[in-house]
């Protein structure tokens, strides 16, 4: 059961399933979170588990499973490859474990349906980390189209050119049914972006998905059209293949808030080519692997708000865009600039959505049906951008 630490708020004791990339983003808003504390990890890396419980005094695991079982874990963060999602879910779930997945949800409607139904079932609470529309800009992007200061939602598009393709890559990740490529890993974050700014309820998709380098066989790049119920619309553009970068148009600002510096041009791309299968495998591992408190990422860092790419939102009487320092609104009468805290970030609020979710009975947002929803389109993108025509979704829910 959870914790309560007499009269301070309940504490949620957190064990974490993979101790990688997306576990050292997440751990400063674990940890900066006073309701939070972790309890435990399993990795299948001894050193990492050492590591681990060096830091945190936490329990250790070889697998999800026993760790999930643990008196001493109330909620489990899975950060573990897209291929594992279901099997630890339904083990966090048949424990009575609360939620935290990360996207996306699955790379089947059939296995993420099974996670929900188990959450549902189970009795827990699953919140879908999507991080990005969490971003304190797209919820204020959002808040302000619920005022009515710019009319109803008509439109919304947003771009985002990285060099994704070309940093080190583990195999798994350039394999499409495995949940690799942009489309999965990148356009579940812009799907969720668009989907939370429109309301939710997308009617049909249409896309067009391009694998563009035979070296790195799966998708890097697409634009995909939204056509939502209400008549408004959409687009998401990425391309990852490391020749024009958004950054030029952010003010040198990148997708975690981080200053971006210029460097030699392509350079990842460049580099990248240059390398092995093996040589790129090994510098991704020492990259992503967790190696103490010191190696995680986004803490203690002079940054801006994130820019996730360019968004751009309109509604019937103005628009919006992101600024460094939070939003310009243009009105029928005026510009506004919408300033916005610097010291709360995206994943922040992922945390403090599971957390009023399960301690205060607050419906999330972000819930597994949402999650699922964002599935829809990821696998609809791919079947249009195959099959070239548009794609009916039936998996949609609105905004809550």
């Amino acid at each position: 059961m959870i914790s309560e630490p007499g009269p301070q708020r309940p504490v949620i004791r957190v064990g974490i399933a993979g101790l990688g990339t997306a576990t050292k983003a997440m751990l400063p808003a674990f940890l900066k979170h006073p309701g939070i504390r972790i309890t435990a990890a399993a990795s299948l890396d001894e050193e990492q588990l050492r590591q681990f419980h060096a830091d945190f005094a936490a329990e250790t695991y070889p697998s999800v499973e026993p760790m999930c079982l643990s008196p001493e874990v109330d909620a489990v963060y899975i950060a573990t490859p897209t291929p594992f999602h279901t099997e630890h879910v339904l083990l966090a779930a048949s424990a009575k474990k609360h939620i935290i997945l990360e996207k996306p949800i699955a790379t089947s409607l059939e296995e993420a349906l099974r996670m929900v139904t188990a959450a549902e079932a189970g009795g827990v609470t699953m919140v879908v980390g999507h991080s990005h529309s969490f971003d304190p800009p797209i919820l204020k992007m959002r808040e302000v189209l619920e005022s009515g200061i710019i009319g109803k939602f008509t439109m919304a598009h947003t771009w985002c050119y990285t060099d994704w393709m070309y940093r080190p890559r583990l195999r798994e990740e350039l394999r499409t049914e495995l949940g690799g490529g942009v489309t999965f890993r990148q356009g579940a974050h812009q799907f969720d972006i668009i989907r939370l700014l429109g309301g939710g309820k997308v009617r049909s998709i249409r896309a067009s998905a391009g694998a563009w380098d035979p070296k790195r066989p799966t998708e890097g790049s697409h634009v995909v059209f939204f056509d939502f119920e209400d008549g408004a619309s959409a687009t998401a553009v990425y391309n990852g293949y490391d020749h024009f970068h958004t950054t030029e148009w952010t003010s040198n600002i990148g997708e975690w808030g981080e200053r971006v510096t210029a460097g030699a041009y392509a350079s990842n791309r460049k580099t990248i080519r240059a390398m092995s299968s093996s040589q790129e495998q090994a510098l991704k591992s020492s990259r992503s692997g967790y190696n103490g408190k010191s190696s995680m990422k986004y803490a203690d860092r002079d940054v801006q708000q994130p820019f996730f790419g360019l968004t751009i939102v309109s509604g019937e009487r103005g628009d919006i865009r992101q600024t460094p320092e939070g939003l310009m609104v243009y009105g029928e009468e005026g510009v506004e600039h919408l300033k916005l805290p610097q010291d709360v970030n995206g994943r922040d609020k992922v945390v403090e959505e599971f957390y009023e979710a399960v301690i205060q009975g607050k419906r999330p947002v972000h819930d597994g049906r949402w999650g699922l929803a964002n599935l829809e389109i990821c696998l609809a993108a791919l079947k249009s951008s195959q099959e070239k025509k548009e794609i009916v979704l039936s998996h949609q829910v609105p905004l809550k």
